[in-house]
């Protein structure tokens, strides 16, 4: 089999930027072998600078580098110190942006000026940033058919669980009646912990210490998170031009142990839903709250770190996913998935 080369930028090197390069590197012999691709990642890009190697960067150097705490800006003959994220995907010439900044549900940025100009290019773009999709969903689809590319983002909803790609292409010319999903994992990470003995705020403390919730909780507690995913899922699953405001959310920072103790009493759980119901005349009512499920329920089945979507449908029955994720590897093997559905011969995948 001949080998096709991928010349690659990625954006942002956090939990999952850095996964993504430790998953191509160990992939790599596989990649070539059973895809006839190899990934050459030629420029990465920090907040505080990028490094560039037309060749392609040494990846166990990098993911190195960065876990002493430094900038690749700072790498010695790849590093551009200072250089921004938008430079980069403006001056390299590559095949492919993975843009794995920081959400920005504000305004996007600087994900979705990447992802704009690298579209612009005629490059293709995968990401798991939730925060360009969420704010320009319609703008950014019809760039990039325009500009004849494809952007592709299948771990913008519920980690590496392939809700998007479910939905979108294996329900093809189904009417979806009802979605349900468990697309945030903390929140129901916290609900679990509390039915294990803790208080809310123990809860948010294990929560932390697990990594699973950051910093500032409120975005995943208050139903945001998962409001933000049922709009992505709306938006490509349901072909319906939603927007946040369109959402009604509850969080559950104002369920109490005894809440939920009282619920199991009765034969039920209470999981933070994301759920979108057809209406009569084919539009959805999009919610996001605390649900009482009974214990039958797909969703009341979930355990501590794990996410869910269920399709309830005309022609193929419910079909429920589920995945575990205990760490963010499957979160950033997305960007894999979704580069080898662009660049893979489609008589292999």
């Amino acid at each position: 089999m001949s080998v096709r080369t991928v010349d690659a930028l990625l954006i942002g090197l956090g939990n999952l930027g850095r996964r993504l390069l430790q998953i191509l590197d160990r992939k790599g012999d596989d990649l070539a072998r059973t895809y006839g691709l190899q990934v050459r990642v030629v420029g990465v890009a920090d907040s505080g600078g990028a490094a560039v190697r037309p060749e392609g960067l040494p990846l166990p150097h990098v993911v190195a580098w960065k876990g002493s705490g430094r900038s690749v800006g700072e790498m010695p003959e790849f590093g551009r110190p200072g250089m921004a994220a938008l430079d980069l995907v403006r001056s390299v010439k590559a095949d492919l942006l993975m843009e794995a900044s920081p959400v920005n549900l504000r305004d996007g940025e600087p994900g979705l000026s990447c992802i704009r100009t690298a579209l612009e290019k005629g490059m293709h773009v995968v990401t798991p940033n939730k925060g360009p999709l969420v704010l320009a969903y319609r703008d950014l689809m019809d760039l990039a058919r325009r500009r004849g590319v494809q952007l592709r983002f299948c771990g913008t909803v519920a980690g590496g669980l392939p809700a998007l790609n479910l939905g979108r292409r294996d329900l093809a010319g189904a009417t979806i009646h009802l979605l349900e999903s468990c697309p945030n994992l903390s929140a129901n990470y916290v609900l679990l912990q509390m039915l294990d003995g803790a208080t809310y705020e123990e809860a948010i403390a294990v929560a932390r210490r697990e990594g699973v919730l950051e910093a500032d909780p409120s975005l995943d507690l208050e139903g945001w998170d998962a409001a933000n995913k049922l709009v992505i899922l709306a938006n490509h699953v349901l072909r319906v031009p939603a927007t946040l405001a369109d959402v009604e959310v509850q969080g559950i920072t104002h369920l109490t142990r005894e809440d939920l103790l009282a619920a199991q009493g009765a034969g039920q759980t209470v999981r933070l839903v994301a759920e979108a119901r057809r209406r009569a005349d084919g539009s959805y009512d999009l919610k996001v709250g605390p649900r009482h499920l009974p214990l039958d329920h797909p969703l009341a089945r979930l355990g501590h770190k794990e996410m869910a979507v269920v399709y309830h449908t005309d022609i193929y029955g419910t079909i429920t996913a589920i995945i575990r994720e205990p760490d963010p590897t499957p979160s950033a093997a997305t960007m894999l998935r979704d580069l080898l559905a662009i660049f893979a011969d489609a008589s292999i995948l």
